[in-house]
């Protein structure tokens, strides 16, 4: 049986230290590999034996440094404070933040690669690249603009300058950063790694290092196993395979280090370094989605024995996004199961409540009041979670939307210690708002937590300690003066925090099959490979330069390069295909959402240069997509029922009809009402469209209660006077809006709210315009009530049936036209782009958006009630159907009145009788039993419609 490259490894050092290993330290990459060395070992010695140490190269360097690497969030904190201290600048710590990671990543390639820095700054500012900024990607550029307030595309010369006087002052920010964070016992990593190589006192007091498995070394590696081999320390494993040692990226580094440090093992054995050569099973699977290749591990693993193959089988993540979807389509065959990759902490329910709770403090609370926002405290309430902190949820959600309190107190929400802690005046905790906001998130986790241990659900405990710790961090550094930042930012850092931090998952690592990402591969050896998401820019990952160092300095001092990078995922794409036999690699051939739809440069290369005959296949989707289409509704005894019940109708419901009989049927006769999801810090076209109205009918409505007719002089002084008019909108979205009944109450607008708010005024003021012409006028009535009879016939008799609405305005003028009587309704949208030309098209339920047939429907149908209404209308004055376009009111003359083709419909009743019979036709339609309600021919308008997933079956 082949051995793999620990077993060698193990061999080799059994044979040289025999079975007391307690004086050699093994020196891995990660952690992973030494959880199977340890079983390798034993079997080699066949004896009990003391085992070795097994240490990382990050615990290592650590370990001989008096020095702690830093929180990452403390370091640019203190960064920003060297920067401000050296260049005087006066920048937030906000504005910074960004820029201040990509300087701190720089400075620490610096150190790890133990460049000059002197040279590394120095240099920059005499070579020709900076007569230029375009080695800069859009990214940085991005983010030097923001630093760089004033900054614009077309100011290059700018940017430069102001970028060269900022590398003037990098070498001084790197000491007195560096100065700065030893004073507190800290380093950031490269600092701390660079030390410990320079350091010539440092003692190794193991009696051997074993360095097992690397790859391409920094400069600080290097010069650590430069100075053990000169103690006569050091035994070098390389584990490679000869088929990249010539012309592959990675075998460039190999051969240098097999020359310079040697290699313990012996480079001729083919058994272990010519494997890539060997017979394999390859296979390239491409598919259109990620999803799918998750989907298809149940297949893989059900064949050629890969299950009962145990630890020798893998599925290796190029994506670890994957993780949540891969450990649902395990087969219910896989008993055991190793998962190395850590699952992230944002795809947890925890994260989603952090996000909550951040949304509820800041845009959920009313400002200056106790009062909360109903639509966020429901979100908040109806997270899973909040059944550990209270039982009453769901209760008190009910129960305020029941009496629609849009606008809850503290007292109200606070119906037990849970929901009081929840809705608990964080600015009584201290002054500082970011602290406040996170301690108050701690103790809501921790009653969170206390209270769900009763469940045992493991994943859910350890989210919510990790989520803790997350939010821990932030408080201390907040708490001891290091992290000053303001609300944007804080969110954003919690944020980033959280998409960072995974939760380890703790089991058994030498059994089952392995579920790994690709940096856990390294030094394992499995026979069946299953590597998904191989797609260029997940192999290799994370190519980019991001740095403000140009690639000439970078590669003239060494440091990392876009080169480096893709060498070190050359090694690991062909070290882990070397000694497997049955390899499955899937990628996506899909070209949106980001991706190229190519296969790995690698895959292409080994596609291209090795004498494998490699099988493609595609991954197609077993389901097949059926389109719904909606179902006629016949009228059963129950509807024919519901529909003798009914005994008046509005044009609202009769245009629903003609819209799509689908929609009737469910609003009128099964009274499926659609959902009131109004949302105050988003205001729609219907939202915005009730506060103009309501604004409208508050500037007249003292006329309408008084009778008096409206004078040029009144209309003057509303214009001269804006203060009115903002009362007035005020008002109406205190009322529509806000839901606020309490006359003293201030809206506090947001941003989007504030130009909604100017748009209405300028509207009002507009029709204030258009109305001033028509002086002196008379308004008989606002948001008036109108109803009428009459008779239609049915298949069983004739019957009666109401008609009624609500008129928008209803006045009296006097104009071209003569004395008359105009029914208004306000319209905020869009005029119709084509012209009405019959009353036919009335009752066809076509042109709808070209014509606005429904809008003519409603206002005529009015005309004609008013007409006929002797306490309105005594004198039998013409009666005008009139739509008021509020954004389409500039010209002159101006005229609401509706057109039939290109004359005005004066008198309504001019009209009557063809309406009447096109109107008695629909009705007869709705009330007649053999005529089912059918879907609209239309299918377009069931895209956006709400009852679309009820009739689509």
């Amino acid at each position: 049986m082949k051995k793999n490259f620990l077993e060698y490894v193990a061999h080799d050092l059994i044979a040289k230290y025999g079975c007391n290993l307690s004086r050699i330290a093994v020196v891995f990459p990660n952690k992973r590999a030494s959880l199977f060395m340890n079983e390798y070992l034993a079997r080699e010695a066949r004896q009990p034996m003391w085992s070795p140490a097994y240490i990382t190269i990050s615990e290592l360097f650590r370990d001989k440094s008096a020095l702690t690497v830093a929180d990452p969030i403390k370091q640019v904190c203190d960064l920003y404070r060297s920067f401000t201290t050296i260049t005087g600048s006066t920048e937030s710590l906000d504005h910074f933040y960004g820029w201040g990671q990509l300087l701190l990543a720089d400075f620490d390639d610096i150190d790890k690669n133990m460049a000059d820095v002197h040279q590394v700054f120095a240099n920059l500012k005499d070579i020709h690249e900076l007569d230029n900024v375009d080695y800069l990607n859009q990214g940085q550029r991005d983010i030097l603009k923001k630093f760089f307030s004033n900054f614009s595309d077309d100011h290059t010369s700018e940017l430069k300058k102001r970028f060269l006087s900022l590398w003037c002052h990098f070498e001084d920010i790197y000491h007195d950063f560096n100065q700065r964070l030893e004073q507190q016992g800290l380093a950031y990593e490269g600092a701390l790694y660079r030390r410990v190589a320079e350091d010539d006192k440092a003692q190794y007091t193991y009696d051997a290092y074993a360095l097992v498995g690397f790859n391409v070394l920094q400069q600080v590696e290097c010069q650590l196993f430069r100075r053990l081999r000169q103690m006569g320390k050091a035994h070098f494993y390389w584990d490679f395979d000869n088929y990249y040692l010539s012309g592959n990226e990675a075998g460039h580094y190999i051969n240098k280090y097999l020359y310079e440090f040697g290699n313990e093992l012996d480079n001729d054995n083919a058994e272990l370094y010519d494997n890539l050569s060997a017979e394999k099973d390859i296979t390239y699977i491409a598919s259109t989605t990620e999803s799918a290749q998750a989907h298809y591990i149940t297949s893989w693993l059900k064949a050629n024995g890969r299950i009962a193959a145990g630890r020798k089988t893998a599925i290796v993540l190029c994506d670890e996004s994957l993780l949540q979807t891969v450990i649902h389509c395990l087969p219910p065959e896989v008993t055991k199961v190793n998962i190395t990759t850590g699952y992230p902490l944002s795809q947890s329910p925890v994260a989603s409540l952090v996000q909550l709770l951040l949304s509820l403090q800041n845009f959920g609370r009313v400002r200056g009041t106790d009062k909360y926002r109903l639509h966020k405290v429901s979100k908040a309430l109806q997270h899973p979670y909040m059944r550990f902190l209270s039982d009453q949820c769901t209760d008190l959600v009910s129960r305020l939307q029941q009496h629609k309190c849009y606008y809850p107190t503290r007292r109200q929400l606070s119906a037990d210690d849970g929901l009081a802690l929840l809705f608990s005046d964080i600015e009584d905790r201290c002054e500082d708002y970011n602290l406040s906001t996170s301690q108050w998130i701690l103790d809501l986790l921790k009653l969170i937590g206390h209270n769900a241990l009763a469940e045992k659900d493991a994943l859910r405990q350890e989210s919510i300690f990790r989520m803790y710790m997350v939010i821990n961090r932030l408080s201390s550094l907040i708490a001891s003066g290091d992290l000053t930042v303001d609300r944007i930012t804080f969110e954003r850092l919690v944020t980033q925090l959280i998409q960072s931090t995974t939760i380890p998952f703790h089991g058994e690592p030498a059994e089952g099959i392995q579920i790994m990402g690709v940096l856990e591969t390294r030094n394992l050896d499995f026979d069946h490979i299953l590597v998904l998401s191989a797609s260029e820019g997940n192999m290799p990952k994370g190519t980019n330069d991001a740095s403000f160092i140009p690639y000439s300095i970078r590669k003239a001092y060494g440091l990392t390069t876009i080169d480096n990078k893709v060498a070190i995922y050359a090694y690991y794409f062909h070290r882990l295909l070397q000694r497997a036999t049955d390899i499955t690699l899937t990628y996506n051939n899909a070209t949106e959402e980001g991706h190229t739809g190519e296969m790995s440069r690698f895959m292409i290369q080994f596609m291209v240069e090795s004498t494998h005959t490699i099988k493609h296949k595609t991954l197609m989707p077993e389901q097949t997509f059926t389109r719904r289409h909606p179902i006629a509704i016949e009228k059963s005894a129950e509807v024919i029922s519901r529909l003798d019940s009914i005994d008046s109708l509005s044009p609202t419901a009769i245009n629903r009809y003609l819209y799509c009989p689908l929609t009737f049927y469910y609003n009128v006769i099964q009274k499926i009402k659609e959902p009131d999801e109004s949302d105050e810090d988003l205001m729609d076209n219907r939202v915005f469209g009730n506060i103009f109205h309501r604004s409208a009918e508050l500037i007249y409505s003292p006329f309408a209660q008084s009778g008096l007719k409206v004078q040029g002089d009144h209309i003057e002084q509303l214009l001269k006077h804006g203060e009115r008019i903002e009362m007035i909108v005020d008002q109406a979205f205190r009322e529509l809006l806000f839901k606020v009944d309490e006359s003293g109450y201030i809206p506090e607008y947001n941003g989007l709210q504030l130009i909604n708010r100017g748009v209405i005024i300028s509207y009002l003021r507009k029709l204030l315009e258009i109305d001033r012409k028509l002086t002196p006028f008379r308004i008989l009535g606002l948001e008036k009530r109108v109803e009428t009879t009459i008779q239609i016939d049915t298949p069983t008799g004739m019957r009666p049936l109401g008609l009624y609405g609500f008129i928008d305005r209803l006045d009296e003028v006097t104009d071209s036209a003569g004395q008359r009587i105009r029914v208004i309704d306000y319209k905020t949208g869009r005029q119709a782009t084509k012209r009405m030309t019959t009353i036919d098209e009335l009752f066809t339920g076509d042109d709808y958006q070209e014509k606005h047939t429904n809008y003519y429907l409603q206002a005529t149908l009015y005309a004609l009630i008013v007409s006929h209404d002797q306490a309105i209308n005594d004198l039998h004055l013409p009666v005008s159907p009139a739509l008021i376009f509020i954004q389409h009111t500039s010209a002159n003359d101006y005229d609401p009145t509706l057109l039939l083709d290109r004359d005005k419909m004066v008198r309504a009743t001019d009209f009557e009788q063809e309406f009447d019979q096109g109107l008695k036709q629909v009705l007869q339609q709705i009330f007649d039993p053999s005529q089912p309600f059918c879907p609209t021919p239309h299918r377009e308008r069931c895209a956006n419609c709400v009852y679309h997933n009820l009739c689509h079956q």
